[in-house]
């Protein structure tokens, strides 16, 4: 298939880190998270191989993203988290997708939902104990769990998690983390003093997984980690935890010309040649998820060197200048990959572009194809 972008995906790659994370955790139920089209890597794909490779659950945080996985026939637990009171209730119960529940009115929508299609629901209390984002606190979780109690009378919901998600794990030396684990502890206490039966207690995420144990309870839920991607400098690189890179990102040479020195190159000329040179057109821009930011500034493999974007981030192209590098048209630049084999990997992109890695890897647009390769099913 002919392409102007590439997202190379190696399932092999990801099947790898799901074992090391799996194998880290001293045999706790692993939870995958394969939201926002796998950190854009795939949905479908990446969901099957996490499962092929042992993945307990598959995390998704809209309702969506459960009912896609389950259209692609991918099997197994799924939890949705992020969800409105009148959501796709229905759809999930009925495919058997755990739901997340952060109040008396998304209970509600899920209770009617769950008579509706003549099942129970499966759901996971959402607590905040700290983050201040998604959540019922503290405070707010005794009148929650009348509710559910009433709920689960009726036949209309189960009770079988509860989850939170840290403020500050990618910080490992935080304060906040013994806080939000004993708020945590708390609300699984005050949940099994409801006598409800938790299956499964997460709170661990990416980086809670590789560097803070205490946190593991029964089950982790990396997200990040499970491509190859550090969640945090602090955490540590992924090559410290034996976590390959999953994404190759690839574009080839679109049109080589020369030029003298002193042209300016892409809009608002913020490059300039230095000396007569060789420019490469690169078919990728900000559409298909370069950052404009990384402008003057973000690195590609091309013909064995590390050139960094000549001006502008254009909204289709971008331009190189390879000077007398022996570069042909049509050759395969490496935006980001594996550093082992001397690409520019996610974080170098983080960096240059004044930004998380998990931006780089979730912004890569619809239209970037994506291939598929060390498939083991």
């Amino acid at each position: 298939m002919s392409a102007h972008v590439t997202a190379r995906i190696d399932l092999g790659a990801l099947a790898h880190n799901v074992r090391v994370l799996k194998a880290r955790t001293d045999g706790r139920k692993l939870m995958v998270v394969v939201k926002a089209d796998a950190y854009g890597h795939g949905l479908v794909k990446c969901g099957q191989a996490a499962v092929n490779a042992g993945a307990d659950y598959l995390g998704v945080a809209l309702l969506e993203e459960a009912v896609a996985l389950r259209e692609g026939n991918v099997p197994g637990p799924i939890l949705a988290w992020l969800n409105t009171p009148n959501d796709r209730f229905a759809e999930c119960i009925a495919r058997d997708i755990d739901l997340g529940v952060n109040s008396v009115a998304t209970l509600k929508g899920i209770s009617n939902a769950a008579y509706s299609v003549d099942r129970i629901a499966r759901v996971h209390v959402k607590v905040d104990t700290g983050l201040n984002r998604n959540g019922v606190t503290l405070a707010d979780l005794p009148e929650l769990i009348l509710a559910l109690s009433k709920a689960e009378a009726e036949g209309t919901v189960k009770v079988v998690g509860v989850m939170s998600h840290f403020a500050y794990a990618d910080e490992p030396s935080n304060s906040t983390i013994a806080d939000q684990i004993a708020e945590f502890k708390t609300a699984v206490d005050l949940l099994e003093a409801a006598n409800f039966e938790l299956e499964v207690k997460h709170l661990a995420n990416s980086a809670a997984t590789l560097a803070l144990p205490e946190t593991y309870f029964n089950m982790v839920r990396p997200g990040v980690a499970a491509y190859g991607v550090s969640p945090g400098e602090e955490v540590g690189a992924a090559t410290d935890f034996d976590l390959k890179p999953v994404m190759t990102l690839c574009a080839p040479i679109a049109l080589l010309k020369k030029v003298p020195a002193g042209s300016g190159v892409s809009y608002a000329h913020q490059y300039h040649t230095t000396a007569d040179t060789t420019l490469a057109l690169i078919p990728a821009g900000y559409a298909d998820g370069v950052p404009r930011s990384a402008t003057n500034n973000g690195p590609v493999l091309v013909g064995g060197e590390i050139r960094k974007i000549a001006g502008r981030v254009c909204m289709d192209q971008f331009v190189l200048d390879v000077g007398n590098l022996d570069v042909q048209l049509g050759e395969e630049v490496v935006l980001f990959g594996d550093p082992e084999r001397g690409e520019p990997s996610v974080e170098d992109w983080a960096i240059a572009a004044g930004t998380i890695s998990y931006e780089i890897i979730t912004r890569i647009g619809p239209r970037v194809h994506r291939e598929f390769i060390n498939n083991s099913w």
